[in-house]
């Protein structure tokens, strides 16, 4: 199965997308918006996050099928595969699951996240990192281009602009903490942000 598209867009989650995506946010914003003055229920590493419900991987405009397939993606992450090449302009990724369910989850996110950069509509998930703010902020001055292959989803996305460019690195680094260690990489994140 083949599936191209080509956009002036960003990518959430070249895992995404884990896109992504994505995800990695001020810890005060997702604890205001959860009801919590603080960083009620974290452990001092972090640990403490309900990964039953996954409350953070809601958002202010992001609709429960686009946090659900979120939640499928960090629950069995354990099943993904990623390869990221950096480009001089931007980036290369090839990402797959070795569950259906979850590879299913994967796509969709994708092309939906890619949908969304090029709407300039900003799920405003609570736990979102904030390197994605310039996909939304200057979604022209990037293009993506994905295939569905055997191999996995592959997205190449470039750009003219060296300030995108950069995110775009940062991001795809990202989202392969997340693929390779689910919710300790946005925990540790978080912290650190903190």
């Amino acid at each position: 199965m083949r599936l191209k598209h080509s956009v002036i867009a960003g990518s959430l989650l070249g895992a995404a997308a884990l896109s992504a995506a994505f995800v990695l946010s001020d810890h005060r914003a997702m604890a205001q918006m959860m009801g919590h003055g603080g960083m009620h229920g974290h452990g001092h590493n972090g640990a403490g996050h309900d990964e039953v419900t996954m409350p953070g991987l809601r958002g202010l405009d992001a609709t429960p099928q686009e946090s659900e397939e979120l939640a499928v993606m960090f629950r069995a992450f354990q099943t993904l595969r990623r390869e990221v090449e950096l480009l001089p302009n931007g980036i290369r990724t090839v990402t797959s699951s070795t569950d259906p369910d979850v590879m299913a989850a994967l796509v969709s996110h994708v092309v939906g996240m890619i949908a969304r950069v090029e709407e300039g509509r900003d799920p405003q998930i609570f736990i979102q990192s904030k390197t994605l703010d310039i996909f939304f902020q200057r979604p022209d001055a990037i293009a993506t281009q994905i295939d569905l292959t055997d191999e996995g989803i592959v997205e190449v996305q470039t750009s003219d602009d060296p300030d995108m460019v950069t995110a775009l690195h940062v991001h795809a680094e990202e989202v392969s903490d997340m693929a390779a260690r689910g919710m300790q990489a946005v925990h540790e994140k978080m912290m650190q942000s903190g």
